[in-house]
């Protein structure tokens, strides 16, 4: 029987929740930009109640663990892991940065994906991943921090490459550093139903975690604890 996992994300602008039963995937997802906090759990309620489903009944709560927005993911990772120590609930953490590639390929079929996140304070989040034959990324640009004139990725050829994220339209000169041409996938946003995909990979291969071992993934190791201009 496929295993029942809840997912939870607002690690950007983005707010979603999805859970999939079956074939099918119940999903919400909204931008609330600074809202996170009054939208997530309205949202998880909803989904479960249309799902017919408790907390309880779960096989584990995946969430998305980073990059974001700092606010957003301390947000995201504090709410998942209080439903999962509620629950009893193991916890997979999902890369924002990873699960833009699979939304890519649901709504573009690509299986070469970079993916970038606007960080802000004139930088971006990075990561490549190429689609495996079982369903599964191999990440194949680490993912990181940086300045977007260092984002100069050695890729390899054959494959149509994708990009995804938002610091493709925050440095519209990323692509030109690029050896080769790229197309647009449309995505902007993670989601949490493209979370429940790799969550999935991940729980079969054991990687579930208790509540308190859960921790998010910043990449950027100094916090500025100061509101920034335009930061959650």
């Amino acid at each position: 029987m496929a295993s029942k996992i809840l997912a939870v994300d607002t690690a950007t602008e983005n707010c979603s929740v999805a859970l999939k039963m079956g074939n099918d995937i119940i999903a919400r997802c909204e931008m609330a930009p600074r809202e996170h906090t009054t939208k997530i759990l309205p949202m998880v309620d909803s989904v479960l109640a249309e799902a017919g489903l408790k907390l309880n009944q779960l096989d584990a709560l995946a969430f998305g663990r980073g990059p974001g927005s700092f606010t957003g993911v301390r947000i995201g990772i504090g709410i998942a892991q209080g439903l999962a120590f509620g629950a009893d609930l193991p916890m997979v953490g999902v890369s924002t940065l990873a699960a833009m590639a699979e939304q890519a390929h649901r709504k573009q079929q690509a299986t070469h994906v970079l993916s970038t996140i606007d960080a802000r304070m004139n930088e971006i989040y990075a990561g490549g991943y190429v689609r495996l034959e079982n369903g599964d990324w191999e990440t194949v640009v680490e993912e990181a921090v940086l300045p977007p004139e260092m984002f100069k990725p050695e890729l390899a050829e054959g494959g149509e490459w994708f990009v995804a994220g938002t610091g493709w339209q925050a440095y519209p000169d990323l692509q030109g550093q690029l050896h080769l041409s790229v197309s647009d996938s449309g995505v902007l946003y993670p989601e949490s139903q493209d979370m429940l995909i790799l969550a999935h990979h991940a729980f079969a291969r054991g990687e579930a975690v208790d509540a308190e071992h859960a921790s998010p993934v910043y990449l950027r190791d100094t916090v500025a604890w100061k509101k920034l201009p335009g930061r959650e």
